[in-house]
């Protein structure tokens, strides 16, 4: 059976390119994606597993990259745990305080059983060396949408929140629920699973390390395949993200890899074109992704991913870019000329 690129370099094994997948890439950009949601909604694309897995499988079938991420929401579980969820386009819901987050109940895997559905049909419709990931977003960003009731660019009501005493026992619920709603993904053949921290970046050094790492770590433990944890734009956090106890970390656009590897420390990194590179022309695509691949230095454990998601207006074709220079990358010779082999002019 041939092995999983992923899977060799979250494992530091010597490869001779980086695996490639990148965040959201089930989505608004791909034409084929827009057209099934014409017809269905989100909530229906995501709780239906066939559309969900042809969601998930629709960029397999126009790039050669090395995973499949399935195509869900970090809000699912909750509307499993009787969180009422809308969205419009982001999440809106009734705003809750620390106790009653404290109150939820446990998540039942039979609530959330469509997504390891989906996950079982995407798993028989790929090969053994793409590997399929799974998600959940971390307790602390969850509790941030949670108590702010939808997506804030401050979330002063989540922040204010940190430091009642209430606190960890709110965030304890959510790890216990994300732990089970990672194993049900994992059971169902998620080779991989990734934890988004999205909001993590708002807290200070010292409520990371207090209240959203033992959470998250938490969030990931014993579930028995590789994990990656990825809080964007915590640039101030690198040092403590060990503290999680991931496989890997994935790293925004804000630092370069090395200076990011210095201060993650010893694990696989991944990561990190800035998104809007793939806004530019394919040759600012091609530039941008193999100073990414250069800074990387072919060293074991890279995994080549955006900083970010995908942003919806990207064109196909500067995709298409990204994928070729990576796929085709050759590495650098002894007089240190990079080579990307197949390249468009």
């Amino acid at each position: 059976m041939t092995p999983s690129r992923l899977l060799d370099a979250l494992d530091r094994r010597p490869l001779d390119r980086p695996p490639i997948w990148f965040m959201r890439q089930a989505g608004r950009y791909l034409p084929e994606y827009r057209r099934l949601r014409s017809r269905h909604s989100f909530a229906e694309a995501m709780r239906n597993p066939a559309i969900a897995a042809e969601i998930t499988l629709q960029p397999l079938r126009r790039f050669p990259l090395d995973a499949a991420i399935v195509f869900s929401d970090i809000m699912t579980p909750l509307a499993a745990m009787g969180v009422g969820v809308e969205f419009a386009p982001g999440p809106v819901l009734a705003p809750l305080t620390l106790m009653d987050v404290a109150r939820l109940p446990g998540l039942e895997p039979a609530g959330v059983d469509f997504v390891g559905e989906a996950i079982e049909i995407v798993r028989t419709g790929l090969d053994r060396e793409v590997a399929v990931v799974g998600f959940a977003g971390a307790p602390a960003t969850l509790l941030a949408y949670l108590v702010e009731g939808g997506g804030s660019q401050q979330f002063p009501s989540f922040r204010r929140a940190l430091h009642a005493d209430a606190a960890p026992e709110a965030l304890a619920v959510l790890a216990e629920a994300m732990r089970t709603y990672l194993l049900v993904q994992v059971e169902a053949g998620a080779d991989v699973v990734q934890l988004f921290d999205t909001w993590a970046g708002l807290l200070s050094a010292d409520q990371f390390e207090a209240l959203a790492v033992p959470a998250a770590r938490r969030a990931l433990s014993g579930l028995g395949v590789p994990t990656v944890y990825f809080a964007p734009g915590s640039t101030h956090l690198l040092e403590r993200f060990h503290l999680v106890g991931a496989t890997a970390y994935g790293v925004d656009w804000r630092l370069g890899l090395g200076e990011a590897w210095r201060r993650v420390g010893d694990h696989p990194l991944q990561g990190n074109l800035d998104p809007s590179v793939l806004l530019g022309d394919r040759a600012a695509v091609r530039s941008g992704t193999v100073r990414v691949l250069e800074e990387a230095g072919g060293r074991p454990g890279h995994i080549f991913n955006l900083g970010h998601g995908i942003l919806p207006a990207t064109p196909v074709e500067n995709v298409e870019a990204m994928v070729d220079s990576v796929v085709g990358w050759a590495g650098t010779d002894c007089a240190g000329v990079s080579h990307v082999s197949g390249s468009a002019p």
